[in-house]
């Protein structure tokens, strides 16, 4: 008949509505029994907070260091005989090189001034009878040139000019931050991994506990000739909840612990003469945070159930 439904659509409709059954009922159960609950939710969001936290600041410390080129300038420290005119000439030159984004020179008068500043050695700077400071020519390296085998290139390159006495890269500092932020991220991940293991034994040993009192009821359902996919339905939704709620925790801790170091981390920044918001988890990442909570909740609840399942059903 025309208004008969497929048999397969049929088929589909029900499952679909066992799995939202069981789903909602799974929740309810954990809602009545919201002590034990939210001690598990909570252990399993401290366990993703804590290398997720870790993997925000790593990433905020690597947007820090990705601006290099800011204050990672070439000094060239032109010879003692070149005055400033020379050292704009030089300077009018370098700036036509591609591989060269601009570059200023630095007077004797601005690099003595600079030294009586920060050295706290005025008075006896003043004593000198001459500036025996040289023209400096900071230069600055295209934006495309990376903080590299390309950079020692180019510096060993200027410093090979003529009127050139030395040359000195101010990056080196980037390359330490950077092979230090390479080990977080990497000691971080390692973390992130035993802590997930410790997420699937907490939802494991919990559903464990939730089959042995739930005996009774399985091998009624037994009995009675319910399949084992139906007996293990609930407890696979309950490692699912476990896990998404425990996300949604760790989540929330990340972006509480992102605002509260906000302000410190900005005060600290002023020091340096720079600029840093924390930025928290985005939208991307928040939702991989949710999906694998919940992965490793499912994870946890499989392996309990296949395992305890088992022993009960002998057969």
């Amino acid at each position: 008949m025309k208004g008969r439904k497929p048999r397969w659509l049929k088929r589909l409709g029900t499952w679909v509505g066992d799995h939202q059954n069981a789903a909602a009922d799974t929740l309810d159960r954990l809602i009545r029994a919201p002590l034990a609950t939210l001690m598990t939710v909570a252990a399993i969001a401290i366990a993703l907070a804590l290398p997720a936290t870790l993997l925000v600041i790593t990433d905020n410390l690597e947007r820090l260091g990705g601006d290099w080129r800011r204050g990672a300038a070439l000094s060239l420290f032109l010879s003692p005989g070149l005055d400033e005119a020379a050292g704009s000439k030089l300077a009018e030159t370098l700036t036509t090189r591609i591989d060269i984004g601009r570059v200023q020179v630095i007077s004797r008068a601005q690099g003595l001034a600079e030294f009586r500043a920060y050295s706290g050695l005025a008075g006896a700077i003043d004593q000198l009878p001459e500036n025996p400071l040289p023209v400096v020519l900071a230069v600055y390296p295209a934006r495309d040139l990376g903080p590299g085998d390309e950079l020692d290139a180019l510096l060993e390159g200027l410093a090979a000019l003529p009127g050139v006495d030395f040359a000195q890269a101010d990056a080196q500092w980037v390359r330490r931050l950077k092979a230090i932020l390479s080990l977080l991220r990497d000691g971080t991940l390692l973390l992130g991994g035993m802590l997930a293991l410790g997420v699937v034994l907490v939802v494991g040993n919990t559903i464990r506990l939730e089959i042995e009192n739930r005996r009774d009821e399985i091998l009624i359902m037994d009995l009675v000739g319910a399949t084992g996919a139906f007996i293990r339905r609930p407890f696979l939704y309950a490692g699912a909840w476990y896990g998404l709620l425990g996300g949604m925790l760790a989540w929330g801790i990340v972006t509480t612990t992102v605002a509260l170091l906000d302000a410190p981390v900005g005060r600290v920044a002023a020091l340096y003469d720079t600029r840093l918001v924390l930025t928290g988890l985005d939208f991307r990442h928040s939702l991989a945070l949710l999906g694998l909570a919940t992965l490793l909740g499912i994870v946890g609840s499989r392996i309990a159930v296949g395992r305890h399942l088992r022993r009960l059903r002998p057969a």
